[in-house]
Parts: C-alpha cells; structure tokens; sequence
C-alpha cells in the first residue's frame, strides 16, 4: 500500500552563498520558507522540481521536503532537518567548533 502523500516544497541550496532557498508562488526563489509554494499534489510537485532542476546556475541540490500550513496560513517545516535549514548555514564557528 503507497503511502500518502504528504505537502511539499521545494527546496535547494543558493549557488553562490550556500543558504537554503525555496521554490517561491512567483516561480522565483526565496530564503523565508514561510513564503514557499507549497504543493499539494504529488504530480505538481514532481512538475515543480523538474522546472527548478533546469536552473542549476542560481541553485545546488534541489528536493522536495515535508511541510505543512503553519496556524498563520504560511508554509512550515515538519522535519527537523528543514527547520535546521531555515536558520542559515553552519560555516562559522559556534557551540564544540568554538570550543576546540
């Protein structure tokens, strides 16, 4: 039995800068995952990141992740992982890497 299909963004990492970008409801891409498209059917989505894999000069890896409309109506992440991702690239020293 398939399992249900679960809401999506799609997601990557900026080519130049590395952060997380999402892909937006204009087409475009934006660092707030609150303002991702999301996607609620598993044929749009494959669509969406089929279009986002042909622009491979602005972006690096993109996926699909898990969300789902937060209690304001905007996108959310529900993995760990994602929500991480929301907060910026870990390439400064911070926490045991500050230690050390």
């Amino acid at each position: 039995m398939a399992r249900k299909f679960k809401p999506k963004v799609v997601t990557s990492n900026h080519l130049m800068e590395g952060d997380a970008i999402y892909l937006a409801e204009d087409g475009g891409w934006t660092r707030e995952f609150a303002e991702a498209r999301l996607f609620a059917e598993p044929a749009d989505a494959e669509k969406a990141l089929a279009e986002a894999d042909r622009q491979r000069d602005i972006h690096v890896g993109a996926y699909l992740a898990d969300a789902e409309f937060g209690p304001d109506g905007r996108p959310r992440p529900t993995h760990f992982r994602e929500e991480f991702r929301t907060r910026g690239p870990s390439n400064y020293f911070h926490g045991k890497q500050a230690e050390a």
